[in-house]
């Protein structure tokens, strides 16, 4: 090698070495100014207030404010964008879900976000998820669920479920719940579970399979639907007056829940992933969250490390990604 380009070698060595000190030297003293909670929906939905219950705690436990800024729009892909376009420094955490990382682009051809370019740091909230129908279907289980739709599609007149839109977790549980019985079905999309929620109470929609909230006790209470199950693996004592799926014959093993975890970018340093780690599973031991939390429904999960949550989000996208290739499902 000629001496110019010995020099030139040495110059680029020295200033990657140099940034990469900078690099660390940043990781171990992070926290050093507020972060930011970025929730892919505007403020007043449940994901805001999922932020809103456990920002204030987060930022005790890093010592730093964590301030929840909303940006919604293309279910998910404009917040989770801007994270990506942004630095590798773990100053801006992600809020999300398999309905946003990996659904959305599975469904939304605009949507170029990657599921693998996140990592997941910890999950903070988990909902059960309903087995919703309308008042005046001829079913009291899961079980004449099952034989009312084969009767209902053998004679020409398939029932109907709805979702919140197309992609989203709802709508592949709809579609896959007909795969796995065999019985056509039919998928009607709405802009959101409000009025998804109107056309089963008018009986426009057969049924809903839907995240849990109290007020459907409200409405089953009111003959205004049906709750047929949880889709849970056992039943819970915050809703054991329903069954769980898993008592069923037919589809004991349909088993389901949509979690909300807090993800980084992939390539952020791990004394950074690590800080981050620690101060969201000390929230996650906090009675005032776990209250909040539960106020809208929402339970709180185990704590992971951080090789469990990797795994939880491989296996994540590997399920959903099943899901989505068995249904057909086809990017729009």
């Amino acid at each position: 090698m000629n001496p110019r380009n010995r020099i030139r070698t040495l110059l680029a060595a020295t200033a990657l070495a140099t940034l990469g000190l900078a690099g660390t030297a940043a990781a171990q003293t992070f926290p050093a100014k507020p972060v930011t909670l970025m929730v892919p929906y505007p403020a007043g939905g449940l994901s805001d207030v999922i932020a809103r219950s456990v920002n204030v705690t987060l930022g005790k436990q890093l010592g730093q404010p964590v301030v929840v800024e909303n940006l919604g729009g293309a279910s998910g892909a404009i917040a989770a964008q801007k994270v990506l376009n942004g630095p590798s420094d773990g100053y801006t955490v992600f809020q999300g879900s398999p309905n946003e990382l990996i659904l959305a682009p599975l469904a939304v051809a605009s949507n170029k976000v990657r599921s693998e370019d996140f990592r997941l740091v910890q999950m903070i909230a988990t909902a059960q998820i309903a087995f919703l129908a309308k008042k005046d279907l001829p079913v009291g289980s899961v079980d004449e669920f099952v034989e009312h739709a084969r009767k209902a599609a053998k004679d020409g007149k398939p029932l109907t479920f709805a979702s919140v839109g197309p992609g989203s977790f709802y709508h592949l549980l709809g579609e896959h719940l007909s795969k796995v019985t065999g019985i056509p079905m039919i998928h009607v999309p709405y802009k959101g579970a409000a009025p998804a929620e109107q056309d089963l109470m008018a009986g426009q929609v057969d049924f809903f399979l839907a995240p849990y909230g109290k007020k459907y006790d409200e409405m089953a209470k009111q003959g205004r639907i049906k709750v047929l199950a949880m889709l849970n693996n056992g039943r819970l004592d915050s809703v054991k007056q329903y069954p769980a799926i898993s008592e069923s014959k037919q589809l004991k093993d349909f088993t389901f829940r949509i979690w909300t975890g807090y993800f980084v970018k992939r390539d952020t340093p791990e004394p950074v992933v690590a800080a981050l780690h620690k101060a969201i599973t000390g929230t996650l031991d906090d009675a005032t969250v776990e209250t909040a939390l539960a106020a809208n429904s929402q339970l709180l999960p185990k704590p992971q490390t951080l090789a469990e949550a990797d795994k939880a989000y491989a296996d994540g996208i590997q399920q959903f990604r099943s899901i989505a290739k068995s249904i057909g499902l086809q990017a729009q």
